[in-house]
């Protein structure tokens, strides 16, 4: 045997190795993201009442993170998972802190058949601020903050929008009676996903998406996939068993077409023990 099928064959079972593994997880990580839509499904029903608007969904929303029953007190805060729903929901700590309270918020909400998204108020040096939460009633990109457990409206009463609390006079009308709350949560810098968290590349990741594809944040709900937990791993999973089941058909083309050796194939092995399980021998 040569070095160069001596290669494929360490690459061959490496790749059958991969996609098996990532087989798992996926199936994995299904069932997880399944579980937890389950909780979220009961604990919505719960706290929302079915069939009320929109508008009414999100005040009963706030209502339980402000009003709620008592909640358990971690002794180390640090060790809870933000982006856990079932922590995030239950943690007295968690839903004091912007971050975690809107995600808590989002994954309650989405539950309860709303459409929301998070939204990150940057500083002059794009670094977080502030994190709220944007749900859509009536067609209109409306503001929660799920850490105030307010929706921003103005002195009639009226849900107001990002573009309009960019309006100093908005702004001041939707916040000047929330207690501690600090004008540096402005709406002049904003983000959905904030790419310069990722080493090295994230900036000019930015800038070149920016530049390409104007709004490409806006264009991709990333809700679940930075929110929950379960639904990131989910996702990864999946990319990658169809990366290496990808890869495994390449590697495949290769063996037939240009090294002409054999190699493991399951099918074939599969319809042999079948017909063998399933069906007598003939006897001759």
């Amino acid at each position: 045997m040569t070095g160069r099928h001596r290669l494929f064959r360490v690459a061959w079972w490496i790749c059958n190795f991969l996609l098996a593994a990532t087989i798992i997880s996926t199936v994995y990580c299904a069932v997880w993201e399944f579980t937890v839509r389950k909780y979220l499904d009961g604990f919505s029903d719960a706290v929302v009442p079915d069939f009320i608007p929109d508008i009414d969904k999100v005040r009963y929303i706030l209502r339980w993170m402000g009003n709620g029953p008592v909640r358990t007190v971690s002794p180390d805060p640090s060790v809870l998972s933000d982006r856990d729903p079932q922590t995030t929901l239950n943690y007295k700590q968690l839903l004091a802190i912007c971050g975690s309270a809107t995600n808590a918020f989002l994954n309650l909400a989405r539950s309860s058949d709303l459409v929301t998204r998070r939204l990150l108020l940057l500083g002059d040096d794009n670094r977080v601020k502030h994190v709220v939460a944007e749900v859509l009633i009536d067609h209109r990109w409306v503001v929660v903050d799920p850490a105030f457990r307010v929706m921003l409206t103005d002195e009639a009463g009226h849900p107001l929008t990002r573009k309009e609390l960019q309006d100093p006079s908005l702004f001041w009308q939707a916040t000047h009676n929330i207690p501690h709350y600090l004008p540096e949560y402005n709406y002049n810098n904003l983000a959905h996903v904030r790419l310069t968290r990722i080493p090295l590349v994230g900036l000019a990741m930015k800038r070149l998406l920016d530049r390409m594809r104007p709004g490409w944040d806006e264009k991709i709900d990333w809700t679940l996939l930075l929110e929950r937990k379960s639904f990131f791993f989910l996702f990864v999973s999946f990319c990658a068993c169809v990366m290496f089941f990808l890869l495994r058909l390449v590697l495949a083309w290769y063996a037939d077409r240009r090294l002409r050796v054999p190699r493991f194939r399951l099918r074939s092995h599969l319809h042999r023990a079948g017909a063998a399980l399933l069906f007598s021998p003939e006897i001759k």
